[in-house]
């Protein structure tokens, strides 16, 4: 449980430096400054297991407000009471020493998380495999990108499940891959009961992960309530102002990476391979491009059959479509014998909206992997998909529409 109470935040604003040290020589001559309040009379009750979404503009105090609750700043005015274990991710690097390697970093965080010295010691295999930064884990910090600071980062504060965990726009440094981890991680922990502060400006990842949002501006509580309400009050509020912003790609991660694989390996994904319709391989396409899908295997021993699978998820983890060779009724060697085999699929027009996606292979039994899971590889590829020439769509579809005419009506 998470309770705010008439929660503010004023920092003092000087006119002339000398004034500083002025009202520290002389305080019986009354205060030099003014106040500057970035965040006042917040009220605000977190149930446990509930996620809240922050949302607002920049300067809106939503970091601010994450800071008071973990306690890293101190209230001008009100207070928070909370209890439990409290993971947060606030400013990126936040805490890390820059000239100890990032695992002397993570045993010293593991201390300040109040975790034991056996705990820690157990946790560190984790972190340095969710991580996945390689031989820089042993390297001091100053030498790490910023993305590679979010995935440390990310990887000590929820390494053991918190009963907090408070999350602030770092995420957003993260590379495609990455993210769709940390999603799926935060995702498990709402299942296990962990509340969530989840500071975003993405509406998607707050609909997705949230089961509230709550709106800052000028540092006040304007709105409070569903998601969608208070997003949509939100665009109204951002819509009176017009901006002009260059979107980057995310370039979706090549070469191995660990991501959940799970069966009983009688058949073994070798490789997945992605073709655009020139046949070469490709992780970008243009939305309503062709697409293959080419899936290789082993089977290493007889089995009476194969189902080869996939299933299209967006970068929240989302299922987007999915389907297989048993649904889609194609034929394959039965039984099937010891050896290696190809199975592809061919999407004529990937009707998928702007953004990245992941690709996640199965081989099993039957019409599910829940019958006989032989190999089930989450995250086997990242892909992205462009904007064609066409007029601009939102969302994770991209559907054929055709405008009408605008007529006068009588």
């Amino acid at each position: 449980m998470l309770s705010i109470r008439n929660l503010g935040k004023a920092y003092r604003r000087y006119a002339h430096q000398r004034d500083r040290v002025l009202e520290k020589l002389m305080p019986w001559q009354g205060p030099r400054h003014e106040r500057t309040w970035v965040l006042r009379n917040v009220d605000l009750e977190v149930g446990q297991g509930e996620c809240v979404g922050i949302i607002g503009q920049n300067g809106a105090g939503k970091s601010t407000l994450l800071k008071l609750v973990t306690g890293t700043t101190t209230p001008t005015e009100g207070e928070v009471q909370m209890s439990g274990r409290v993971a947060a991710i606030l400013e990126l690097g936040m805490g890390f020493h820059p000239e100890f390697s990032g695992r002397q970093n993570v045993l010293i965080a593991g201390q300040l998380l109040g975790l034991t010295d056996a705990e820690i010691a157990a946790a560190v295999p984790d972190i340095e495999r969710f991580a996945e930064i390689g031989a820089y884990f042993d390297q001091p910090i100053r030498v790490y990108s910023s993305g590679m600071q979010v995935r440390l980062a990310f990887a000590v504060a929820t390494a053991v499940r918190p009963d907090f965990l408070i999350v602030d726009e770092a995420l957003s440094v993260g590379d495609a891959y990455f993210q769709h981890k940390s999603f799926a991680r935060i995702k498990s922990f709402r299942e296990e009961g962990t509340t969530l502060l989840f500071v975003s400006h993405d509406p998607g990842a707050v609909k997705t992960l949230c089961d509230r949002a709550v709106l800052l501006d000028r540092g006040v509580v304007v709105r409070d309530g569903r998601p969608d309400d208070v997003l949509d009050y939100y665009n109204a509020i951002i819509a009176k102002r017009e901006a002009d912003y260059e979107i980057k790609d995310v370039e979706a991660r090549l070469g191995e990476a660990r991501t959940m694989r799970s069966g009983d390996r009688r058949a073994t994904i070798d490789e997945v391979e992605l073709l655009d319709g020139a046949g070469r391989p490709a992780r970008a396409f243009l939305s309503n491009a062709p697409l293959r899908l080419v899936v290789r295997f082993t089977a290493s021993t007889a089995l009476p059959g194969v189902t080869v699978g996939f299933l299209i998820r967006d970068r929240l983890g989302n299922d987007i479509f999915g389907t297989n060779t048993h649904h889609l009724e194609v034929a394959g060697p039965s039984p099937l014998v010891p050896g290696r085999y190809e199975c592809a699929f061919d999407i004529p027009r990937l009707s998928l909206g702007l953004g990245h996606y992941s690709m996640t292979i199965a081989l099993h039994a039957a019409d599910s992997h829940m019958a006989g899971n032989y190999d089930w590889w989450d995250q086997a590829v990242v892909f992205q998909v462009l904007r064609a020439n066409e007029p601009l769509r939102i969302g994770v579809a991209n559907l054929p529409v055709a405008g009408a005419a605008i007529v006068a009506r009588a």
